[in-house]
This record gives structure tokens, C-alpha cells and sequence, in this order.
């Protein structure tokens, strides 16, 4: 089998994101950037498969500028076979991104695709079931488990009261959850391997697809801050506020 992955560059998510003075968004200028945590998840999935003998090439997918490329380097130090960059400089949003991927699985016959849940930045999660819905494949999303059989997968989803596991045809599509996997550190010799190993551009022009954005931002804000805590000096003092002052009780 062949697997596609997807991979998006995101703000890291240990930095402290800012909004911009405009409230058209979050200030990305001069700050870290990474791989999306959940789209880590998913390469490690596809790896986990390739070393177990289920799957012979993982190809790692990453749509936007030129600075993706860097995405893909990482994915393919993990251990993805060859990555494809669809070049664009356009806002891609959720419906875009599933057209573009859908492209590219056509044009590579692939069997599978892994992509994250969602992605940390505009916490969507929508690319998938888009994506799914336009190749008429089966789905499993949030998945913490997944087992790849004959010509069909048992996967475990974390849904609100729980876990539950559906049976899927393939092809298919799978969005991961973070309790599938422990992602795995690049190591210095992959590292190096990386460099040499190939990535295809793409002009997202070329695909002949609508990436024009669909959806409008009109402003940004920050949340409100947290207000201070208040000390008591006894438990009458604190029911009385929580009574009266805060009418919780």
C-alpha cells in the first residue's frame, strides 16, 4: 500500500501566539513555526505501518509557501519516503486544502491517507471528512487505534462518552487523535538523510483548483484576562461571596 500523509506548518505550539494590531489575526512574523502536533501523530502512524511490512511508501504532503518545505524535511527525517509540496501563497482553507489532497491522491494512486484531527491554528477539523467525502472513501476520525487487516481496518475513535471501534473499508481515511502514538525525535543520521531524499513542487495553479478563500476573518481578539484570586478569612467569608457576590450557591 501507499500512504499519503498530511502535513501543515503551524505557530510551535509552545509559543505564546499574539494578535495583530489590526485584529486580522495572530502575529506569525519572527516566531517559531513547526509541524502541526496532531499531523506528527499521524506521520508516526504511517511509519508504525511501513515497519510492521503493511505499507511499502509514505509520501508527505504539505500545501502552502515555500517555507513547507522545511514541514516536509521534518516529516521526511522521521522517516516518510518522499514529500510533495504544493506551492502556494494563497490562504488555504479547509475545503481548498481536501481539493488540492485529493489531486495529489489521484495523480499517486494512493491507498491511504493519515492526516491530524485538526490543526492547532484554526482548529478546523474539517480537511479530513472533506477529503473523505470527495473521494467517496470510507472515514475514521479521532482515531487512538488503529489495525490494518485485509481489506479493511478496526479502528479505535475517542468519542464523547468514550471509545468505540468501527470496521472500514479501504481505501480509506484517517484523522488521529492524540492517544494513537508517542511521535518519534528525527535522529542526526535521518537528519542528514533527509536533505537528500526528494520533494516534488507543485503549482497549486497547475491543479486547475479554486483555492480562493471562502470564509472571511473580521476580527481577532484577545481573550479576557483572568482576574485575580481573592483570599478569605473564614469559610462563612467564602460561602457568603459565593452566595451572594457570585449567586453560585
Amino acid at each position: 500500500m501507499k500512504a499519503i500523509v498530511a502535513v501543515k506548518r503551524v505557530v510551535d505550539f509552545n509559543v505564546r501566539v499574539h494578535v495583530k494590531a489590526d485584529g486580522s489575526g495572530v502575529e506569525t512574523a519572527n516566531v517559531k513555526m513547526s509541524m502541526n502536533p496532531f499531523d506528527e501523530i499521524a506521520v508516526e502512524e504511517a511509519i508504525r505501518l511501513k515497519e510492521s511490512g503493511q505499507i511499502e511508501e509514505i509520501i508527505a504532503v504539505s500545501l502552502g509557501s515555500a517555507q513547507c518545505q522545511e514541514t516536509i524535511r521534518t516529516a521526511l527525517a522521521m522517516g516518510a519516503d518522499r514529500g510533495i509540496h504544493v506551492q502556494s501563497n494563497a490562504e488555504l482553507q479547509p475545503l481548498a486544502v481536501a481539493k488540492l489532497l485529493k489531486v495529489i491522491i489521484d495523480r499517486e494512486n494512493a491507498d491511504l491517507v493519515i492526516l491530524g484531527k485538526q490543526a492547532i491554528d484554526d482548529d478546523s477539523n474539517q480537511t479530513g471528512q472533506m477529503l473523505a467525502a470527495l473521494l467517496g472513501w470510507s472515514q475514521a476520525t479521532f482515531a487512538s487505534k488503529i489495525v490494518i487487516g485485509d481489506r479493511s481496518a478496526d479502528v479505535t475513535r475517542e468519542v464523547d462518552d468514550g471509545l468505540e471501534t468501527i470496521r472500514v473499508k479501504l481505501p480509506s481515511v484517517f484523522t488521529t487523535d492524540l492517544r494513537l502514538n508517542e511521535p518519534r525525535y528525527a535522529s542526526l543520521p535521518n537528519i542528514m538523510k533527509a536533505k537528500k531524499k526528494m520533494i516534488d513542487v507543485i503549482d497549486a495553479a497547475e491543479t486547475g483548483i479554486d483555492v480562493a478563500p471562502r470564509l472571511a476573518t473580521l476580527k481577532v481578539i484577545d481573550p479576557p484576562r483572568r482576574q485575580a484570586g481573592v483570599r478569605v478569612a473564614s469559610a462563612a467569608e467564602l460561602v457568603e461571596k459565593l452566595h451572594i457576590e457570585a449567586k453560585v450557591i
